[in-house]
């Protein structure tokens, strides 16, 4: 975006002959202007590869989600589960960093409660991958608030160089200060330019994070369910066509468990 403004501003000037267009603008600010004008532009370059990685690593983890959800939970085990899903699927690290941590629990030395570890486990797997997908934000959340500063930087310098002229000329004339407060409108405009877009991009980025972030706790918590139950907890959906079953099993109001409660296994006697 910034380019494409540039570009139309420098055609601008060459068809019409502007003597007050960015390049000459630039060419007169000297290595001061021409500086801030560079760090504007390579920071609005790399907000946009910043913007454009982000969305396809974050896309291919909500494709990862829909998968999860529509084959993942009809596995008979977690390691069957985890050999369907991609090899580099965020998923997939959960469930075979859980899995780890269960064949680890038992090599304990000193006794810690099998929950707590687990969870510890994918607390840690998950903290790994909501860190991946932020990084970079930092520099979106920096450009949005240090661009128009830089932007200022230039603006204030081309003040000061349109003060010296009306000093040198010892009147206000137009052409004397047009040039050089065209020139710091222009770095005003720049800096607003870059930041902008920073700063929307940033706050977009950060919901869909904070999106992919509850799936994957619902995710953690589903597989923590399964490995302290041996299996027996499923997420609901995984457990319709399952509830039927259980239910005939209770079907003979006249047994009696072990407890001796109505329901259950009847037990002999």
């Amino acid at each position: 975006m910034l380019t494409t403004i540039l570009a139309a501003a420098g055609s601008g000037a060459a068809k019409g002959d502007n003597p007050y267009g960015l390049t000459q603008s630039l060419r007169e600010g000297g290595l001061i202007s021409q500086s801030v004008f560079t760090i504007l532009v390579i920071m609005s370059i790399v907000s946009f590869y910043i913007l454009f990685t982000k969305l396809f690593e974050q896309q291919k983890i909500m494709n990862q989600a829909k998968r999860v959800r529509s084959s993942f939970w009809q596995s008979s085990s977690l390691r069957e589960g985890s050999a369907k899903l991609e090899k580099n699927s965020a998923y997939k690290q959960i469930v075979d960093d859980g899995l780890a941590a269960q064949d680890q629990h038992a090599k304990l030395t000193d006794p810690v409660e099998a929950h707590d570890w687990l969870h510890g486990s994918l607390a840690r797997s998950e903290a790994a991958i909501n860190s991946k997908l932020g990084g970079g934000l930092a520099f979106l959340a920096t450009v949005g608030s240090v661009a128009p500063f830089i932007g200022l930087f230039g603006t204030v310098i081309g003040i000061y160089r349109a003060l010296i002229k009306i000093g040198s000329a010892g009147q206000a004339s137009i052409d004397a200060v047009a040039g050089p407060v065209g020139e710091a409108l222009i770095m005003t405009a720049l800096g607003l330019v870059v930041a902008v877009p920073a700063v929307l991009a940033y706050n977009w980025l950060q919901r869909r994070n904070k999106s992919i972030a509850e799936d994957l706790s619902a995710f953690s918590n589903d597989v923590l369910g399964f490995l302290a139950s041996g299996g027996a907890v499923r997420p609901v959906m995984a457990n319709a066509k399952a509830a039927p079953v259980k239910a005939a099993a209770t079907t003979n109001p006249g047994a009696t468990t072990t407890a001796g409660q109505t329901g259950g296994v009847p037990t002999r006697k």
